[in-house]
């Protein structure tokens, strides 16, 4: 098959509904350009990089190599004891004077290398679950919603005056290509909370942000790591285009089933870590990506992302098996959609 749309114009055809000529591959992993950016704007700072740092409400971020450098809030070191006492504590940033159209010029210079090929997707830090977990911490935090829901939600409408704002500059000085929404709320077994509180607690205020992003057409990209299939049904309602990770603990293909290309799986793919290691069978790992394609990629809504499930990305062997990974999924993009 001929290829006559780039990737970004083929993955934002994924991200709109629409039918797709290939099956867009998004891997760090491979030769290609990204097909995204999901970065940060400045006005965040670099709290979640690899050096970490101080989020916009005060909450320290650390890091380590044994967490591959990915920011966690400092363990145990939580700005807000007593969700009672909120109003004490917690104060929205105060940005006056800052340079929009400079940040939007050099934000865009510094994510997107090739706007040919990468999509320029940002964050408006309406990640209102995570920010409030960063605040108490998960026991504590989980603790409040649940004894103290009407004070929890009383911050939580404070802090999405904060999302509201970065949202409304975003959309006017950035003008990104897709929109995501970062919020981690499940675990590897279960969301943390259940269905019904996100819904009364997290939802309504996530759609006063994403309905600002459905009034330019932008598409909405929602990260949520761990089986959170849960939680979809509502997050489809108020506008997600795009669920990433998309990890084999949901019933991915029940999702496709449900949503079609309405919902746009990005991931689906995850090879365990054989009890052989480092010796692995090749041919078994293509046909692992295979399988994937074979059930996730008919009638489009399918963006293919995954590796070997370990950290050690530098590790020779690790790369080895992620290099078949991308090659076979190269492979297939093309011959899926004849």
């Amino acid at each position: 098959m001929t290829a006559h749309l780039t990737q970004k114009e083929n993955f934002l055809r994924v991200a709109r509904g629409e039918m797709p000529e290939y099956v867009p591959v998004s891997s760090y992993f491979g030769p290609n350009a990204p097909l995204l950016t999901m970065a940060d704007p400045c006005i965040l700072g670099s709290f979640r990089g690899p050096g970490g740092g101080v989020d916009p409400w005060g909450v320290t971020f650390v890091t380590g190599e044994e967490i591959n450098f990915a920011a966690l809030p400092k363990p145990n070191d939580f700005i807000l004891t007593d969700v009672t006492k909120w109003r004490d504590v917690i104060k929205a940033p105060d940005y006056t004077g800052f340079d929009w159209e400079a940040a939007a010029r050099d934000d865009r210079k510094k994510y997107v290398q090739d706007p040919d090929q990468t999509a320029f997707v940002l964050s408006g830090f309406a990640d209102l679950f995570q920010q409030f977990i960063g605040f108490m911490g998960f026991t504590e935090g989980l603790c409040a919603i649940y004894e103290e829901q009407e004070e929890v939600e009383e911050l939580l409408d404070y802090m999405l005056e904060h999302s509201l704002y970065i949202t409304k500059n975003l959309l006017h000085f950035y003008k990104p290509e897709g929109y995501y929404l970062l919020d981690d709320t499940a675990s590897k077994l279960n969301p943390f909370i259940s269905p019904k509180l996100f819904e009364e607690i997290f939802v309504p205020r996530y759609k006063k942000c994403l309905d600002l992003v459905r009034d330019e057409n932008i598409p909405i990209f929602y990260h949520n790591c761990g089986r959170c299939e849960d939680l979809i049904p509502s997050m489809v309602d108020i506008g997600v285009n795009v669920w990433d990770p998309a990890q084999v603990e949901n019933d991915l293909v029940g999702v496709k089933q449900k949503y079609g290309a309405k919902l746009a799986i990005n991931g689906g793919f995850e090879f365990r870590m054989p009890s052989t290691w480092p010796v692995v069978d090749e041919e078994e790992v293509r046909e692992a990506v295979r399988n994937t394609f074979d059930r996730l990629a008919p009638n489009g809504g399918f963006i293919f992302n995954g590796m070997l499930t370990s950290l050690d990305y530098f590790d020779p062997k690790v790369q080895e098996v992620n290099g078949w990974i991308v090659d076979e999924a190269n492979r297939l993009s093309k011959t899926v959609y004849k």
